[in-house]
């Protein structure tokens, strides 16, 4: 329960308009931060400190209307919109607080708080109450509709989604979209009712609408995650002899879906015969590929397949780089990271810290800190610069190496940028200064942390 024991007072001038200044004054006893106090943030983190705040009454206050009643607020359709997207596994409280909301005589609901709350009560199985706020209006945009027929199809309620697609012209106002025919297809797949997603797909191009990349994938995934790869092939097959070929190749399809199904093995055999055959899968499949590999520890066979797949001419993109170059770390193939990361700059890249980061690492795991340090050099001019994780990084591997004096000026050097550092690390640097005997390099260090912590 939430303590509103402890003395809360908050003076808060709400304008209207979302978009203009929210806040003339702020003054909190115990639970805002001293810089709220201070008056040194902005008005618009005020604002969302309040809709912290109140999010957690809603979450947690078991009497949340009467704590609520006690605050000055002037409640704006934005406020309720971004309380309500805070609790979203909250259905009971986010009702409640909905409710508590309307009575305000200043607050007249908008769409969008009404679809956020159908949204929280559909993704916990409040159906009944979702159905008397979706009464209440009298319009569902295709977004919502689809986002209902999704979770009734997570929930194996394949009857309700159909009931939810047969009356949403007529009833919900609401457009037989592609993508409302992708959610019913999904809602099918997911009981294994093949043969009524077949079906919708053809009612789907009798109404002249065109399957997306969407429609391919949900079936293809419904598929192959029941083992049934032959049936995936076929239907790929008879949709490109009426006509209707798949915005991405179906093989591409076909990967992604026994991916997604958990068949790493059978999904790497295929991307195997694919590059042997001179054919490679596109960027965003290899990417999947290559992640679910690495997940499972295979980051040898990741790196074989990123070298093959770069011959047959594929050209990778970040997302690739991100995975390969702390994959080869992992390895201990340093040089091959080094590769990959000179291949993103040629590409045109510019090196971000989460890319030159794990090199870093690797060379002082290896115990070549003057390596590690002439390249973070060299990172800090061609790339983005370094930020506090990076620099924290590298100041804790300097420290299990022994290597306090360095360790010290990088921890100088990241307070110059305005990045603070953490609390290990200062005690790690003093602590090793010491057991060197380097008691004036500790002390300045020590006087370093007083001036930052201001203690």
């Amino acid at each position: 329960m939430f303590n509103i024991g402890r003395p809360i007072i908050f003076h808060l001038l709400i304008r209207n308009s979302p978009s203009s200044p929210i806040f003339t004054r702020l003054k909190t006893l115990t639970t805002i931060t001293a810089h709220l106090q201070n008056g040194t943030t902005s008005k618009k983190d005020d604002y969302f400190a309040v809709v912290h705040h109140i999010s957690a009454i809603v979450r947690r206050d078991f009497y949340l209307e009467r704590t609520l009643n006690k605050l000055p607020i002037s409640v704006t359709s934005d406020l309720v919109y971004r309380v309500l997207r805070a609790c979203p596994n909250s259905s009971t409280e986010s009702l409640r607080f909905f409710n508590w909301a309307r009575s305000r005589p200043s607050y007249q609901p908008t769409t969008l708080e009404f679809e956020e709350l159908l949204k929280t009560l559909a993704r916990t199985k409040q159906f009944q109450q979702m159905w008397k706020i979706a009464h209440q209006m009298q319009t569902l945009s295709p977004t919502v509709v689809c986002f209902i027929i999704d979770e009734f199809g997570k929930h194996g309620l394949v009857d309700q989604a159909v009931e939810v697609f047969n009356k949403a012209k007529s009833a919900l106002n609401c457009p037989q979209t592609i993508e409302v025919y992708n959610s019913l297809l999904f809602a099918l797949c997911e009981v294994k009712l093949f043969h009524g997603a077949y079906a919708l797909i053809r009612r789907m191009i009798r109404k002249g609408l065109t399957p997306n990349k969407r429609t391919y994938s949900v079936l293809v995934n419904g598929w192959c995650a029941s083992g049934k790869m032959r049936e995936a092939q076929d239907f790929l097959e008879e949709m490109s002899r009426k006509g209707f070929n798949p915005p991405v190749r179906g093989r591409d399809l076909l990967v992604d879906g026994l991916l997604n199904a958990g068949y790493l093995e059978a999904a790497k055999e295929m991307v195997r015969k694919m590059t042997k055959k001179g054919c490679a899968p596109d960027v965003e499949t290899l990417n999947s590929m290559l992640q679910a590999v690495c997940n499972a520890g295979e980051a040898e066979f990741s790196i074989d397949i990123y070298n093959d797949v770069c011959r047959l001419g594929v050209s990778p993109n970040v997302g690739t780089y991100k995975i390969m170059i702390p994959a080869a770390c992992k390895e201990g193939r340093i040089d091959e990271a080094f590769k990959i990361l000179h291949r993103s700059i040629e590409d045109g890249h510019r090196p971000f810290p989460s890319l030159y980061a794990p090199i870093i690492k690797a060379l002082c795991r290896n115990g070549q800190f003057d390596d590690a340090f002439c390249f973070f050099s060299d990172m800090k001019v061609k790339g983005h610069p370094p930020n506090r994780p990076v620099y924290t990084m590298l100041i804790t591997m300097c420290g299990r190496g022994g290597r306090f004096v360095d360790a010290a000026n990088y921890l100088v050097e990241m307070t110059e940028l305005n990045l603070t550092p953490i609390s290990r690390c200062f005690d790690m640097i003093t602590d090793g200064l010491k057991n060197c005997g380097k008691h004036d390099l500790a002390r300045k260090i020590e006087q370093l942390e007083v001036s930052l912590r201001g203690v």
